[in-house]
């Protein structure tokens, strides 16, 4: 048994996710469908989106933001962090531009979320 608060809308239910011995996931709590599916969701395979920073070599703006633009398994959520810190850009750099592809093979790309000129 696991508990979560619901994040998909203002009410933020308190769901309670069970797990039957035959492998049926159950949720409780929910107010709404949509409540049940981000239950299972966590429950089953947890996924996070990243907001960070990278290094900006020639600028006097020392960080760029970045954004993952959807999410990864929170459990390779360090790892892609790891791979992000270790990059450096140099300016200039477009908002949407592509900082990092397919970051860790999740398929995600990490994007500029501003524009250095």
């Amino acid at each position: 048994m696991a508990e979560y608060t619901c994040i998909v809308c203002p009410l933020s239910c308190q769901l309670t996710v069970s797990e039957t011995g035959d492998g049926e996931v159950t949720v409780s709590g929910n107010g709404c469908r949509r409540g049940e599916i981000h239950g299972k969701n966590e429950y089953l395979n947890p996924m996070r989106m990243i907001t960070t920073t990278v290094v900006v070599s020639n600028r006097e703006e020392k960080r760029l933001a970045v954004i993952s633009q959807g999410e990864v398994p929170k459990k390779m959520v360090s790892e892609c962090l790891k791979e992000i810190y270790r990059t450096v850009v140099e300016a200039p750099v477009s908002c949407g531009d592509v900082i990092l592809k397919d970051i860790c093979h999740t398929g995600v790309d990490i994007v500029s979320t501003v524009t250095i000129e």
